[in-house]
């Protein structure tokens, strides 16, 4: 029973990175927010090579040279470089949406990407909070933001991911808690007060 949980866990962790949630919330975002086609492509390519491709190949380089010590990046001193790495193209991607104008709502869920990962670089000096959860976590937020309550629903997919981490024993319950509720909580926040004062 403990090898079929653990390949469960394993499968989850895998299907569910953050890339995979990117994809989902940016395409979601796109399709209802835009109705400029060249700007749907846009928030989609932006999303897609510089959220979902560039870090997946960045993990892969990474491992390949041996500078993750397994596919979980479990040692926070490794998960460093690579999150600054994501964090430069974030910013990429931030310029990108601004300067063709890309709807607020995407524009300033790009923006709580380049906040929560320096937020989570101050804290993997320290602690190894758990980025599954929070890449699960911040979408369902910027859900609940843009089509209201009914989206925490999805939550139970953030416990199902936090599930996998403990499971695995890549996160403890608390790193799993924390960085459910810091994503969300951040992400729902910074999107509100971006949203607000850019209509003012």
């Amino acid at each position: 029973m403990p090898d079929n949980k653990n390949k469960l866990a394993r499968i989850i962790s895998i299907i569910f990175i953050p890339p995979f949630f990117t994809l989902i919330v940016f395409t979601v975002f796109a399709l209802n927010l835009e109705t400029d086609s060249e700007k749907i492509i846009i928030t989609l390519l932006t999303a897609t090579t510089l959220g979902v491709i560039a870090p997946i190949a960045l993990f892969f380089i990474l491992r390949h040279k041996g500078k993750l010590i397994d596919k979980d990046a479990s040692l926070k001193e490794e998960r460093t470089f690579p999150y600054i790495v994501a964090l430069g193209f974030y910013i990429i991607g931030l310029i990108i949406l601004i300067f063709f104008d890309i709807h607020i709502v995407t524009t300033a869920l790009w923006f709580c990407y380049i906040s929560i990962t320096i937020i989570t670089i101050l804290i993997n000096r320290h602690w190894k909070i758990s980025a599954h959860t929070m890449g699960a976590a911040g979408p369902v937020a910027a859900f609940t933001y843009l089509f209201g309550p009914v989206m925490l629903l999805f939550a139970i997919i953030v416990i199902i991911v936090g599930w996998s981490r403990i499971q695995l024993k890549c996160h403890t319950f608390s790193q799993v808690v924390a960085g459910a509720f810091l994503a969300f909580v951040s992400t729902y926040i910074q999107m509100y007060l971006i949203i607000k004062i850019f209509n003012s």
